[in-house]
């Protein structure tokens, strides 16, 4: 397998998906493993349909007397759609380094606008703060990854204090953030559906970039080359203005599309990228309590 390009393996998913009629992400998480996580699923974190998460708890957790490393993921879908059942493969993926894994879904316009999803975010990072433990986790190693829509959903949690304050929590209470492809600086609108996800009064205040102040936890900014779908010097321009107010910024370019950062996670994939790998060090490299780093002094 090892010997099969990346390209030869895309054509063999591909292949596959036309012979079974079904889309992609239901052919990876067909293939995903069962064996390497036990999942809770539709725990609710609020009263709303959408306010709904599932829980990946490694079956061979790598974890010391205070528990694993918790990582909370918010998938992308253009602040519109998305599910949480379509991210197994990236919960399998976590677990299977011995993170616990919690994948909320959120609401979506036309549900919502912003900041509206924004609270549901901070609501269900507050859930996974206080319940890490019952599942064998560290609260204190608490990580915050997103793609996509995703990604700017947690980079804005770690640089806007209001969503996490209003839920009890501090932004030092973040031990990190993982975020691939990004809109972090996306401005001007150039879509009338995102103009309405973002009215005008509010839009400023929807952009990671405005509010970095040098608090921030450390960040971990995954990048893909060929993307298309969200330009790459959104990472770059947030990048930047995180090193400018000497925050720990960890920038990794790979040379595949916008929906290939987040595949290779899956089983399928993992050997063609090493963005599991990358996640899976950067996380490892904080054993400490999120409070010990300097935004909490």
């Amino acid at each position: 397998m090892t010997n099969v390009s990346l390209g030869g393996m895309l054509a063999l998913v591909l292949t596959s998906v036309a012979l079974c009629a079904c889309s992609p992400v239901t052919l990876v998480n067909a293939l995903t493993p069962r064996t390497t996580y036990r999942d809770v699923t539709n725990v609710a974190y609020g009263p709303s349909e959408r306010q709904r998460l599932d829980v990946y708890v490694p079956t061979h957790p790598d974890a010391g007397a205070s528990g694993m490393p918790v990582v909370v993921f918010f998938y992308g879908g253009s602040w519109q759609n998305g599910q949480r059942e379509d991210y197994r493969f990236v919960g399998e993926a976590l677990a299977s380094r011995g993170f616990l894994v919690v994948v909320p879904d959120y609401r979506t316009y036309p549900e919502v606008t912003f900041p509206g999803f924004m609270d549901d975010a901070a609501i269900a990072v507050r859930w996974a703060s206080e319940r890490a433990r019952a599942y064998g986790g560290d609260p204190d190693r608490l990580f915050l990854m997103g793609h996509s829509a995703g990604a700017q959903m947690v980079a804005l949690l770690a640089t806007d204090a209001r969503y996490l304050h209003a839920n009890g929590m501090r932004e030092c209470d973040i031990a990190g953030v993982i975020g691939l492809a990004g809109p972090y600086d996306f401005l001007p609108l150039k879509s009338d559906v995102l103009r309405r996800i973002f009215p005008e009064p509010v839009r400023l205040a929807s952009q990671p970039i405005h509010f970095v102040t040098g608090r921030e936890p450390p960040m971990w900014l995954a990048v893909g080359d060929a993307d298309t779908v969200v330009d790459p010097g959104n990472t770059t321009r947030f990048a930047q203005r995180l090193h400018g107010m000497n925050d720990a910024v960890q920038v990794r370019h790979y040379d595949l599309g916008h929906a290939m950062l987040l595949g290779t996670l899956s089983a399928p994939l993992r050997g063609y990228a090493p963005v599991l790998d990358d996640i899976a060090t950067f996380v490892n490299s904080f054993p400490e309590r999120a409070s010990a780093h300097p935004a909490c002094s």
